[in-house]
């Protein structure tokens, strides 16, 4: 069966395919895409538990993506979860104390985006052949940190393609900023703004469907595209390693098929833990999704009080990944929410955009009890590291610490003793200043960067990826600065625009 996709907000009269849809990224009006009908399935999980990642991501991914042929399809995955990932397991399951990590940080940019961002230049190039495409796509993203590296890494040197990066200056780690400065690649721009997350992907967004640069780029052969989780490219990969990771507490016995089961997710766009709900859909037995959140908590409000204000302080935390108040791919939850009534869906999105919030009604807040949120702040963040690293001899990464507590405190107040899996979504090594300050409790402002780095590896033991000692020869090769009211200039300054 044809899986097609319509936007969030536009009735389904108009539909598009899967590989024109992931060509397009964000919709014509300003909506997400979402499948018509929601693809089924009836995984035999006895079976994926004896499968390697590439055959769950086949098996997955072949229902979302349908004008895709099965080679297509295959060829796609094999050139993407292959020797750039450390493991082969793509996506291993460990245990430590009561609760088993899903590490998702063993592909060559370490933090989890690599499980998408190693395909959607595949699945991109392939939708460009199919449909015949001879401009030339310009991927346009908005960083936090992890999206910025992930995408170049996965688009650097791509035939018909150029990608341009904008991540807030003052807002990721040393490390995300030394990886993206110095990405190789003739095709790859990076631009820091003076500005947040928020503020450079409000603007991405915006230009995304701005009409007249869209046409003045249709003149000299290009089409925009995303590589963040808007595009359904990056967001329905993801959903692969719910299922594997569900195959995989199998196959160690952990559980037993059709057991239920939770996972804790770090979130600040609501892509990774929305692929989570869609593997819920699809048929994984999962109880309920944990949303976990920093400071920036705008999502545990949002889903205690059905009440999206993302008027408020804005907290720059040692998890800058998750320092978003504005969560683009919430939005299609709420069109399902909505019953799938994109007028309304289409009627709250304004409401965010015209006033700053939006709030739910009583019958979608009951549509979405799939879920439970909480947050942490930045102490009990460093408390869960170190009590990791002390009692379990584990590190984690600061992102991963906000789920791991946010599990504790869900396990606290539910008594819900179903096995519980905390995406982990990055090394230790990506932050290394703040893993160090949380294990030794004594922070020292003046160690970042590689020093950092070395000092981390000289306690934890853990040999340090190839992609962080790349660091310390790898020329900055990017030092484009931008106020986001000049990023469409910027643009145009990088495409030779008249």
């Amino acid at each position: 069966m044809e899986t097609l996709y319509r936007s969030t907000r536009k009735t389904a009269s108009q539909t598009m395919t899967s590989s024109q849809a992931v060509l397009q990224g964000l919709t014509p009006d300003g909506g997400l895409f979402v499948p018509v009908t929601l693809p089924t399935a009836d995984f035999d999980f006895d079976d994926l538990a004896q499968q390697s990642y590439q055959t769950v991501a086949y098996e997955v991914l072949k229902l979302f993506f349908t004008d895709y042929t099965p080679a297509e399809l295959k060829a796609c995955i094999q050139a993407a979860y292959g020797d750039q990932f450390d493991d082969p397991a793509i996506a291993p399951v460990t245990k430590h104390g009561k609760q088993y990590y899903l590490e998702l940080f063993h592909g060559p940019t370490i933090a989890f985006k690599d499980l998408a961002l190693q395909i959607l230049p595949h699945l991109m190039t392939t939708a460009a052949k199919k449909n015949q495409l001879t401009a030339e796509v310009v991927i346009l993203t908005a960083t936090s940190g992890d999206t910025g590296k992930a995408a170049m890494a996965g688009f650097a040197d791509v035939d018909q393609t150029k990608i341009i990066v904008f991540y807030p200056q003052a807002g990721v780690s040393a490390i995300q900023k030394q990886q993206m400065v110095t990405q190789v690649g003739d095709n790859t721009y990076v631009v820091a703004i003076n500005g947040n997350f928020d503020d450079a992907q409000t603007k991405v967004k915006e230009l995304l469907n701005d009409p007249e640069l869209r046409d003045q780029l249709a003149t000299n052969q290009f089409q925009f595209s995303s590589a963040n989780s808007i595009n359904i490219g990056r967001l329905f990969p993801q959903v692969a390693y719910y299922v594997y990771a569900y195959a995989q507490l199998i196959k160690k016995g952990r559980i037993k098929n059709g057991d239920e089961v939770n996972f804790s997710v770090p979130t600040g766009n609501f892509g990774d833990i929305l692929a989570g709900y869609y593997a819920k859909k699809l048929g994984v037995p999962i109880h309920k999704l944990i949303c976990a959140s920093n400071r920036n908590n705008v999502l545990t409000d949002f889903f205690n009080t059905g009440l999206y204000n993302r008027q408020r302080e804005f907290f720059l935390t040692s998890s800058p990944s998750m320092d978003i108040l504005v969560s683009s791919n919430l939005e299609r939850l709420v069109f399902y929410a909505t019953g799938e009534d994109a007028m309304q869906t289409a009627s709250l999105m304004n409401d965010l955009k015209t006033t700053g919030s939006y709030q739910l009604t009583s019958t979608m807040r009951h549509a979405i009890t799939d879920f439970w949120a909480g947050f942490v702040t930045e102490k009990q963040d460093q408390h869960e590291i170190q009590h990791l690293y002390a009692h379990h001899h584990y590190t984690i990464d600061p992102h991963t610490a906000v789920a791991s507590a946010v599990a504790k405190q869900y396990q606290a107040a539910t008594k819900d003793q179903r096995p519980m899996v905390v995406v982990s979504t990055a090394s230790p090594y990506k932050f290394p200043q703040a893993v160090l300050t949380a294990i030794t409790q004594q922070p020292d402002l003046t160690i970042d960067g590689l020093a950092a780095v070395d000092q981390l590896h000289d306690l934890i033991k853990t040999p340090i990826p190839a992609t962080v000692t790349a660091l310390r020869t790898a020329p900055v090769r990017h030092d484009r600065v931008s106020d986001p009211a000049d990023m469409a200039t910027t643009i145009k300054d990088i495409l030779n625009l008249d």
